[in-house]
């Protein structure tokens, strides 16, 4: 362990030891300075010196990191915060290790030898442009070391995110940490270039390279020259080197306002005439109107280049850290008083004045006691760390504030929530209700800590936790209650919920009908207006059904006049066989049935070959040519179609029927529907990509799926369709059931091999750059092995940003396994699948899946008109 004297402290920044404490050299450091008992001083800092093997693959791989840091976007990037009572128990200053991280990519590797030569041009509206290196900025200029709250936008996003998913990801309520900061003021380096009179923003830029640029953003360079705001270029944090994560060698810190604007791994600082243009700063860190949805926002780009959208104070925010979620409080032993703590903060520099607190929903407010440990640095006129500790003179405040209130326990008992408010000296207070934004930043309405009572014992909960299940906001949500603005998830006196009544199976011909038809009969009512069908000899009308049909109208228009007992008793349930009483009209005479049986359907010759190979009355035979093993359970087998110039004929969205010999038959097959992953123009083969159910010791196995999995190369197998209630236009135009609708968004929801389906949709949209529907899939499956087209869905969202998501979601994930747990759940698609305007849903999956997500998404708000069910 080492001990840094105040003295020793100053000399870790002199040019000719720099760096000299690396995460390597240095386990642990204390900052310990007897001469200054007054002012806070960083806790003992624990520097991680291995690298974590989650990050042993990433472009991180040079980064130690601590263990304790909760990731909110999986492995990479590395994006995380601390636990909320850890960060608040190391008390105003947060170590480095601890320190909340937001990076959008990967973190730049600097060497230590590269640090004294690293280079910052300050360039643009400058009379004398100039390049400066990392030594010049500490030897030139004047240092000066000041505590700064750096705090994410997003701090307490996932609280947005339950109640409406945002395009954010969800941070807790521990996206924030102060540190001691030390570096030039960043006034001092652009005076030296001497400003243009014209020149009215700093644009600044770092070296992490992203899939749209350099990161950067700008400030109003009038803010810049003020030293009221401090704004400042760091190196070292609590008398420390900056680490990789927080931005090695330099970076820059913005008092007051969101961290977004303090740019790390500063490369570039440009002075111009407008805001900046890159894309990070307009496409990221704003707060759009509440109205703006994400498909207007992918659609009209006006309202991302609106300056008026843009963030840069902090929003006045607090939040409660004792209780601490799930803590319990014994009445029987519990003292007089509970001390409920935690913190606040405001922006722009305002002071917060005053935090209160309320036990009746609102009600009535108590006033909480305040400790501002900022202000003992205010007195101190001193060097720290080796820059000058220059407050005594500033009015402006720049870190977070604790507060604290004795709470008799008669009141918590009588009480079913803490509301937390805080208000700065602008007067501007949280409000109660939240403003949801299509980035779900700056949320801070009132903090609420939920209390329940059962047998003597008070349990305390917090909204959210920032990764996984819990906190009451969830809890409420999954009971069904309402968390839309004030009410906070409580539900209406009397209200019930009715369960949706089973099917009673009954027999598929309606009793006491005795109707007799013949073969002309029928064959006068087998067109597309009038379609009329054979199923076991019974005789049944299918024209009410043409347009309420699961498989489309096509697939009861192809059976018109003909024998579909075979098609018909392989594919549809017993609910489905349930509903054809409603459709019988008689029963076929015996000599129609064999004049029926022994009719061949005729297929139009041609002295020309078929240009398509799928035929919506006839089966069309094609050949096994080859069969991929994907993995254990999953097979892409491929056809060959008649000829090499033939196309499959499938529209984008429908699919097609295929029949294969039964191996356990003699003359029995099998039919089911599939779709195909194969680009729907690829002429001569097509593929279907199988997940094979093979039989254990409880289940049979998947008789089809094993039945494919048999066959050998040359095999022919028979195809027909295409078949489908839905059809995939382009450009946002969709046909259902034969209507044309226009469609701003996809909800889609698939579990295991249902993603097929919306595979097509979902590539049709990606592959066309004029196609700006915005899609949204929620794909489940068991294991990460299950999940099928992984890197084609990825690569689908990392290419298309702007209107592509997918989430993954696994109910039996191994513990390496980062991103979603559990089923598509009501929390899923409360977040992934709010009804929007011009939003369409599109599902596929296990019966029991689709029939869930009806009847939440029918809760949801969603019209049956807008939810598509491959």
């Amino acid at each position: 362990m080492t001990t840094i004297t105040q003295t020793q402290a100053q000399e870790v920044i002199l040019p000719t030891k720099a760096y000299p404490l690396t995460p390597r050299q240095l386990k642990v450091v204390e900052v310990s300075t007897p001469e200054l008992p007054n002012i806070p001083l960083p806790p003992p800092t624990k520097i991680p010196t291995e690298v974590l093997h989650v990050d042993r693959d990433t472009p991180d791989s040079h980064v130690p990191r601590d263990p304790r840091l909760i990731r909110l976007t999986g492995v990479h990037p590395f994006n995380v915060e601390p636990p909320l009572t850890a960060l608040y128990n190391e008390g105003f200053l947060t170590s480095p290790e601890l320190f909340y991280v937001r990076n959008h990519g990967y973190v730049p590797q600097v060497c230590d030898e590269e640090i004294p030569t690293w280079e910052l041009s300050v360039e643009g509206l400058v009379e004398h442009p100039i390049v400066l290196t990392f030594k010049q900025i500490l030897q030139d200029f004047e240092q000066i070391t000041a505590p700064v709250t750096l705090v994410c936008a997003g701090n307490r996003r996932k609280e947005q995110n339950l109640v409406r998913k945002s395009k954010g990801f969800s941070w807790g309520a521990a996206g924030l940490s102060t540190a001691l900061f030390t570096g030039p003021l960043m006034s001092e380096i652009i005076r030296k270039a001497k400003p243009l009179r014209k020149a009215r923003y700093v644009c600044m830029e770092g070296a992490d390279k992203l899939p749209n640029g350099h990161y950067g953003t700008s400030v109003k360079l009038n803010w810049v020259m003020d030293p009221n705001k401090g704004i400042m270029l760091a190196h070292m944090m609590n008398g420390e080197p900056l680490r990789p994560d927080h931005g090695r060698p330099l970076r820059v810190v913005v008092p007051g306002q969101i961290g977004g604007r303090s740019v790390k791994w500063l490369k570039r600082l440009i002075l111009t005439e407008s805001p900046s243009d890159n894309w990070y700063h307009i496409n990221d860190n704003r707060v759009l109107p509440t109205m703006v949805s994400p498909e207007m926002s992918a659609k009209e780009s006006k309202w991302w280049h609106d300056e008026r959208y843009a963030i840069y104070d902090l929003s006045v925010n607090s939040a409660a850290v004792y209780p601490q979620h799930n803590e319990e409080l014994q009445l029987s032993s519990a003292g007089p008083t509970y001390t409920a703590r935690g913190y606040a903060y405001g922006g722009g520099g305002r002071r917060i004045n005053r935090v209160e607190i309320s036990l009746d929903k609102g009600r009535s407010w108590r006033l909480a006691d305040i400790e501002y440990p900022e202000d003992k640095y205010r007195d101190f006129d001193s060097t720290l760390f080796g820059g000058r500790v220059d407050m005594y003179w500033r009015e402006t405040c720049f870190c977070w504030c604790f507060w604290s209130l004795a709470i008799p326990i008669s009141d918590l008992e009588n009480s079913d929530a803490i509301l937390v408010r805080a208000m700065d000296e602008a007067l501007n207070i949280q409000p109660r209700d939240m403003y949801w934004s299509i980035l779900g930043m700056m949320n801070n309405p009132w903090f609420r800590v939920a209390i329940t009572k059962e047998d003597g014992v008070l349990r305390f909960e917090h909204p959210t936790l920032p990764v996984g299940p819990g906190g009451w906001m969830e809890r409420v949500k999954k009971a069904g209650g309402d968390l839309t603005n004030g009410y906070w998830g409580e539900k209406v006196d009397g209200e019930e919920t009715t369960e949706p009544q089973p099917v009673e199976e009954v027999s598929m011909k309606k009793k006491g009908l005795d109707r007799v038809i013949n073969i002309e009969e029928l064959r006068n009512h087998s067109t597309a207006e009038e379609p009329w069908f054979v199923v076991n000899g019974e005789v049944y009308d299918g024209t009410k059904f043409l347009e309420g049909h699961p498989g489309g109208a096509q697939s009861i228009i192809s059976v018109a006049g003909m024998d579909a007992s075979d098609e018909f008793l392989a594919i549809h349930s017993e609910t489905a066989k349930a509903m054809m009483p409603d459709y019988h009209i008689g029963t076929l005479d015996k000599a129609s049935m064999e004049i029926l049986k022994n009719t061949t359907q005729e297929v139009e010759k041609s002295t020309e070959p078929r240009a398509v190979f799928l035929q919506p009355r006839s089966w069309t035979k094609a050949s096994l040519c080859q069969k991929k093993s994907v993995s254990w359970d999953t097979r892409i087998f491929t056809f060959k179609l008649e000829h090499e110039r033939q196309t499959l004929g499938l529209p984008v969205g429908q699919h097609l029927m295929l029949k294969v010999k039964d191996p356990s038959s003699d003359s029995d097959f099998i039919i089911r529907s599939y779709t195909p992953t194969s680009e729907m123009k690829r002429e001569g083969t097509m593929e279907l990509l199988v997940k094979i159910y093979f039989p254990t010791s409880t289940t049979q196995g998947g008789k089809m799926t094993t039945a494919l999995d048999k066959l050998t190369l040359g095999s022919v197998v028979e195809f027909k369709g295409p078949i489908g209630v839905f059809e995939y236009l382009g450009r946002g135009r969709a046909m259902v059931s034969g209507k044309e609708r226009q469609v701003r968004s996809f909800r889609m929801i698939c579990g295991g091999s249902g993603i097929t389906p919306v595979y097509q949709v979902l590539r049709a949209v990606m592959q066309d750059p004029q196609d700006q529907t915005f899609c949204v899939v929620l794909d489940g499956n068991k294991t990460e092995g299950d999940i099928l087209l992984k890197d084609d869905l990825d690569s689908f969202a990392a290419a298309n940003t702007h209107k592509c998501m997918i989430a993954h979601t696994l109910s039996r994930a191994s513990s390496s396994w980062t991103g979603r747990r559990g089923r598509i759940s009501e929390e899923l698609l409360n977040e992934y699948a709010s009804p929007c305007e011009g939003g369409m849903v599109l599902v596929c999956g296990p019966e029991a899946m689709e029939k869930s997500v009806r009847q939440i998404l029918l809760a949801k708000g969603w019209k049956e008109s807008d939810l598509v069910f491959f």
